[in-house]
């Protein structure tokens, strides 16, 4: 296994573009996911400009090395009633993966979201049946699987079964393994 460059987590900016359309703009990176993936440079802006800057908390994962963008992290707090909770979602370059960068971006993103959001006391994340690596950086990152959601969502054109894993603040586990 490669060493796993140095990341950290930073908001969006439009001189972003032709980082996010190098990773967004990849089939395999965006098969997981509920949004298409981006053709072009302008299309790549317009999705910083409409999705990641207004997003609560979408985070471009960046190289320290360079500041470049390889692959995002969000957290969307729910409301109401469902205030104590927030979902998790990432993608990372395929350049990245296998070296231990989604596990970590994860990790910091816990962290972080914890401070920024102090009523969220849990982060789950659903992930497809299929998505093993997805899974695998979840557990690795101390998320708890909790159970199987039959047909559960939508992912392009099919009704997916997906796992629902948690993070709930003060269980510490797993964060090391």
């Amino acid at each position: 296994m490669e060493t796993s460059p140095s990341i950290f987590l930073r908001p969006f900016d439009l001189s972003d573009a032709e980082d996010v359309l190098k990773w967004a703009g990849d089939d395999a990176v965006t098969r997981y996911l509920r949004w298409t993936s981006v053709r072009t440079v302008e299309e790549a802006r317009q999705h910083i400009l409409l999705t990641a800057i207004p997003h609560p908390w979408r985070h471009s994962i960046s190289l320290v090395k360079d500041g470049r963008s390889i692959g995002c992290v969000s957290v969307r707090p729910d409301t109401g009633d469902g205030r104590c909770r927030a979902d998790l979602g990432y993608a990372v370059a395929r350049e990245f993966w296998g070296r231990g960068i989604a596990t970590e971006a994860v990790r910091m993103a816990v962290e972080q979201a914890f401070e920024v959001f102090p009523e969220v006391v849990r982060l789950q994340a659903v992930v497809e049946v299929e998505n093993k690596a997805s899974q695998k950086v979840l557990e690795k990152a101390g998320f708890e699987k909790e159970g199987l959601l039959k047909k559960y969502g939508f992912c392009k054109g099919g009704i997916k079964d997906m796992f629902l894993y948690s993070f709930v603040k003060g269980e510490m586990r797993g964060m090391g393994k």
